[in-house]
């Protein structure tokens, strides 16, 4: 069976050609071929040795995700849902800002935290991503786009690990990912621009650290414990407390000197004025002052499921004042992609869940697209 190179980062990519009996630079030659250039025709890869380049059309492949549908919002913001076999499907989305362009990217199919305000967690988890699926949804963005707006430099300069699941209990196939997208051979995407969102996995926090430091989001979400065990499922395991010290520990490796804070608004839940102050009480505990950390303020995007409401913008307003006084750097995140739901917590996919047997959530979609875009074709197709 064929490997697809889209699965291994630079020192993978060597072991398998050292396998072939080829040398390292080989290996280098051809992730750009993949990476910087996005060609999957090895026989297109015109520096290599014709005797390489029948090995790997023997033994190799580099194999993108299959498109089933892209949906274009009036904003500019691009939503794909990738095949992912078995009757499943995985969201990825662009966000297209003046300065800059930013990937979305799924880790898993399906989340298994559940968090009360998430789309995806109501609707259950049903595997990993590998890391060529991970890595897929870049590869398939980046030629794309540069085809779309026909530029030969590189389009998307951020990549979130926020899309479909949580990207820290899918940590093997992560870790790969990520060096692909960071190595100057591949995407050449800087640390700070790499952005990891987490529920708060406490030991993997620890462990990404260590390995593959990039930005560090933590959906928080509520002040104190009692309210993020009803939100956050998982802080029932890992609790304030130990989440924040392994952001601490963190804050020693980061590319950047603080936490981002992710804190989705939600009426009547934990929006109110002493729900800010205690904020403010919880980070600046830490000893560490409030440079330490930066909140965004998401507003809710509401779906029958989740019995829950947006708060009202002067609320937001409100409650961002208190932290903004307080000496802590806080923004309101700008709701992009909400008419095709691509916005933040909306990204569902089409998964079929096999934690919760016939409980489904059927997502209506409607799909623009060029005239001239095949769907499900390779980036190089397209």
């Amino acid at each position: 069976m064929a490997v697809n190179l889209l699965e291994f980062d630079l020192e993978g990519l060597a072991a398998f050609c050292d396998q072939l009996g080829e040398k390292r630079f080989r290996a280098v030659q051809l992730f750009k071929w993949v990476h910087q250039k996005g060609v999957s025709n090895f026989d297109d890869m015109t520096d290599l040795a014709k005797s390489l380049r029948d090995k790997l059309n023997f033994a190799a492949c580099v194999q993108g995700l299959k498109v089933t549908t892209q949906t274009i919002s009036s904003d500019g913001t691009i939503k794909w849902l990738f095949d992912v076999g078995h009757g499943n499907a995985i969201e990825t989305v662009f966000i297209p800002e003046d300065d800059r362009g930013t990937l979305c990217v799924s880790s898993q199919v399906g989340c298994a935290v559940a968090c009360r305000f998430c789309s995806t967690g109501h609707q259950g988890f049903s595997r990993n991503l590998t890391t060529a699926e991970i890595v897929s949804q870049l590869w398939f963005a980046e030629n794309f786009l540069r085809q779309r707006f026909d530029r030969k430099d590189r389009v998307i300069s951020n990549v979130v690990m926020m899309g479909m699941g949580e990207p820290l209990q899918n940590y093997a196939a992560l870790i790969p990912a990520l060096r692909v997208m960071l190595d100057d051979n591949g995407y050449s995407l800087s640390r700070r621009r790499v952005t990891v969102s987490t529920s708060g996995v406490v030991p993997m926090m620890d462990r990404l650290g260590l390995d593959c430091a990039v930005a560090l989001a933590v959906s928080l979400h509520a002040p104190n414990d009692d309210l993020r065990d009803n939100l956050v499922p998982l802080n029932r395991k890992y609790p304030i407390d130990e989440m924040l010290s392994a952001c601490d520990r963190y804050l020693s490796h980061a590319p950047r000197d603080f936490i981002t804070f992710e804190y989705c608004m939600l009426d009547g839940v934990n929006d109110q004025v002493s729900h800010a102050r205690e904020l403010v009480k919880l980070v600046s505990s830490r000893n560490k002052g409030l440079n330490w950390c930066k909140f965004n303020l998401i507003p809710f995007n509401p779906f029958p499921a989740s019995g829950l409401l947006r708060s009202s913008a002067s609320q937001v307003q409100i409650f961002s004042r208190i932290l903004i006084d307080a000496g802590i750097v806080t923004t309101i995140r700008k709701t992009r992609g909400d008419d095709i739901e691509a916005a933040c917590g909306q990204l569902a996919g089409d998964v079929r869940d096999r934690t919760r047997v016939g409980q489904r959530i059927a997502i209506q979609r409607t799909v623009q697209l060029r005239p001239d875009t095949k769907i499900g074709a390779t980036p190089g197709e397209a």
